[in-house]
């Protein structure tokens, strides 16, 4: 029985903002949590400047490596919004007024009594193909061509846009992930995990040091989208994990 192909993503962060500090990004997170859930495997974060030519290289390396690309940032109206018209060169096509834009966003503006002007319009400019994605926080839509899906920078926006996505994306199967607590150190047990992690190369293993009560302690978290194999590893683990607390003569930690 061969299994289904992954489903992959890349994120690319776009805006000089992100860059000098003045906004703290939460957006890695929430796409993080987001391709978790649906069982899509995140694979790589890439944060760009204000740079047409950046955003360029950056789409069309992620578009080419990856199921799906994200980005957010830089379709508001200001001229710094540089993203809509990086994709529409990125993928060689026009970057017009689109029709179905423009009313959204007019009928918006027109509820909350807001001057239609040349600097909000730029919001209605889509690449030609490509689809609209809703936004039903503040109507300015993001869009999606090929296999990327441009979104809003503010956060609410963006996880307003990621859950319109939802029906228009295929997942994988999930990824499942149990936690077993040392009260050791990486270095203790980190040559056993290496020979588990090769005898289970279908389960992945990760280590990360914590302090606990005044000592240290190792989080060995394991993930895999097979039950059953995710269980016979953790029992493997657990039992390294409790030989190493016995010959160290210690008791294990509370979880």
């Amino acid at each position: 029985m061969t299994s289904s192909p992954s489903v992959t993503a890349g994120l690319l962060v776009i805006g000089d903002e992100i860059l000098s500090g003045r906004t703290k990004d939460v957006n890695i997170g929430a796409t993080a949590d987001f391709c978790t859930d649906l069982g899509i495997d995140l694979k790589e974060v890439r944060v760009v400047s204000d740079e047409t030519d950046d955003i360029v290289a950056a789409v069309n390396a992620l578009r080419e490596r990856y199921t799906y690309v994200f980005t957010t940032g830089g379709i508001g109206p200001t001229h710094d919004d540089i993203t809509a018209d990086a994709i529409a060169k990125a993928f060689g096509v026009a970057l017009p007024i689109n029709a179905q834009a423009r009313a959204l966003l007019e009928a918006r503006w027109k509820e909350t009594g807001t001057e239609v002007n040349e600097a909000r319009l730029r919001m209605a400019r889509i690449p030609e193909g490509a689809d609209l994605i809703v936004n039903s926080v503040s109507a300015a839509p993001g869009f999606r061509i090929g296999n990327v899906h441009v979104m809003a920078g503010v956060p609410v926006i963006m996880r307003a846009m990621l859950e319109a996505l939802v029906p228009t994306l295929k997942g994988g199967k999930k990824v499942l992930s149990i936690t077993v607590k040392a009260a050791v150190g990486e270095g203790t047990v980190g040559g056993p995990l290496g020979e588990l992690q090769n005898q289970y190369p279908d389960v992945k293993m990760g280590s990360y040091p914590q302090m606990g009560k005044g000592r240290l302690m190792t989080e060995l978290v394991l993930r895999s989208s097979d039950a059953a194999r995710l269980e016979e590893a953790v029992e493997k683990v657990r039992a390294m994990v409790a030989a190493a607390h016995e010959k160290a003569g210690i008791a294990p930690p509370e979880d």
